[in-house]
């Protein structure tokens, strides 16, 4: 994919990958890559009065709602703001379904860990060993541990819908893929790069990664994720949503503004293009229930959990030569000399952020509703949250 304008993956490719201008960048900078837990760094202490404002601040970027829950042992603070439905003008709440986007990979990851650790997929399996006939013969290299660090090098999309205004996004919203169909706009040409050399967070990865899931355990990776964390943990507002574009039950309402400024609900959109990469819905609760649970180790066993809090040897560089960020199914990121590991996740109408130090002294997980697409400004909340959260 080489054009930018409304793409999911345009937008969210750039935030994460440090070649746009935008807050989750800027702010939210690597520091180094190390992967051993650090030393216990000093926190501010909950200010709620300037929690309040930071989400009550809806015009930065410009949103519809937003939700915030800190948690860890340095304390807890909870809040939302805005409406959940501008038609119905219902409040928004902390327990409301949001869209999350590419923290779906935070889910996909721990999943294929755990069949690595039942023998029933090695990491270091060439891909094309576990798929057979979905990649062609040059991608032989690809591993399965390529894939869940963005390190595998394949290339980009071709013949797919590059929508450059928000009416082509809705015009779009209904469009339909299989995965088989989706990776196969993914398998022209050559890698971009050898494997494990170089690292682009690329959403493709993750669809074959649920791929991988499907065929381990013979049902569909939602299956899989919702016996193995989601009910276990008590996850009853989590869902795979599968084929149904629809969000049921008590949710936010995502929002996209026209060229005339009129707001058109973006809420029931196909996701079939993000399965296993960015489709999964949840609320802020279940997500940081999520982080608590992975970083305390009820999920994997230390030797592969370890693997979620390291990045690439040093000598692996973004494309665009800054420092890889991101580990087996998660991000490093370090605001304020404060090193958080997590995940952030967007799509139309929605944007997340989920992270914690590796000590859990803080986690925060933020979910808002920025109604702009590609103004370079939709991470300003992440920003100034994560701030507040790490600045003494």
């Amino acid at each position: 994919m080489t054009s930018q304008g409304m793409s999911r993956r345009a937008f969210a490719g750039a935030a994460l990958s440090g070649t746009a201008a935008l807050a989750a960048t800027t702010v939210l900078p690597v520091q180094g890559a190390a992967a051993s837990p650090s030393p216990p760094t000093p926190l501010p202490s909950l200010d709620g009065t300037a929690l309040r404002a930071a989400i009550n601040d809806l015009g930065h970027p410009p949103s519809t709602a937003a939700q915030l829950r800190v948690g860890g042992t340095a304390g807890s603070w909870r809040g939302a703001s805005g409406a959940a439905d501008i038609e119905t003008r219902r409040p928004v709440t902390v327990h409301d379904k949001v869209r999350i986007g590419s923290i779906t990979k935070v889910f996909v990851a721990t999943v294929v860990l755990q069949l690595a650790e039942e023998g029933r997929v090695a990491l270091d399996a060439p891909v094309h060993h576990v798929l057979p006939g979905l990649l062609p013969p040059r991608f032989a290299p690809v591993t399965v541990a390529h894939l869940l660090n963005h390190t595998s090098g394949l290339p980009d999309h071709v013949g797919i819908p590059e929508p450059t205004t928000a009416e082509d996004v809705l015009r779009h919203r209904f469009d339909h893929w299989t995965p088989q169909e989706w990776l196969a706009t993914a398998t022209h040409g050559p890698l971009k790069f050898d494997p494990g050399t170089r690292q682009e967070y690329r959403g493709i990865n993750y669809v074959l990664a649920a791929l991988i899931i499907d065929k381990v355990t013979g049902r569909p990776y939602g299956e899989a994720v919702a016996a193995r964390i989601l009910r276990p943990l008590g996850m009853a507002r989590t869902v795979v949503p599968g084929n149904d574009p629809r969000i049921h039950g008590r949710h936010v309402h995502g929002y996209l503004a026209m060229a005339d400024g009129r707001l058109e609900d973006i809420t029931t959109y196909d996701q079939s293009s993000a399965r296993g990469e960015g489709d999964m819905i949840s609320t802020t609760g279940d997500l940081e229930r999520m982080l608590a649970a992975l970083f305390s180790g009820e999920l994997l066993p230390p030797e592969l959990l370890r693997l979620m809090f390291t990045l690439p040897p040093d000598d692996v560089r973004m494309l665009d030569g800054s420092p890889a960020r991101y580990s087996t199914g998660l991000q490093q990121a370090t605001v304020n000399g404060v090193t958080l590991w997590g995940k952030t996740g967007e799509t139309y109408g929605y944007k997340n952020a989920a992270f914690s130090t590796r000590d859990q002294q803080r986690r925060f997980v933020i979910a808002y509703s920025p109604t702009t697409a590609r103004s370079g400004e939709e991470s300003q909340m992440i920003a100034r949250v994560a701030d507040l959260l790490t600045r003494t």
